[in-house]
């Protein structure tokens, strides 16, 4: 069953370009490296500061196959840096 997640993140003040580069370059190494993923695009969220991760994957395994990903894990530990707490992330399963 395809799985989408949708992730918002907020930047501290001051650091919205700094968590942005890093996000943008995730979302680089996602579409050149996992083909499992059907969709995963950055967008700017209507809060300041707030950027939006817009996820789409061909099954639970290829979602999983992402969390396992060095670059994953390791942009992710840098977007934290930047962050201001803990991302917001609502998982879905499509049903139609």
């Amino acid at each position: 069953m395809i799985q989408s997640i949708v992730a918002t993140i907020r930047a501290k003040a001051g650091q919205e370009a700094e968590l942005k580069a890093v996000a943008l370059q995730l979302v680089a190494a996602v579409r050149a490296n996992e083909p499992g993923c059907l969709l995963y695009t950055l967008s700017q969220g209507d809060a300041p500061g707030s950027f939006v991760f817009m996820e789409r994957y061909a099954d639970e395994e290829a979602l999983a196959a992402h969390r396992g990903t060095a670059h994953f894990k390791t942009l992710g530990r840098a977007m934290g840096a930047f962050m201001d707490g803990a991302p917001s992330v609502q998982r879905m399963v499509e049903i139609g």
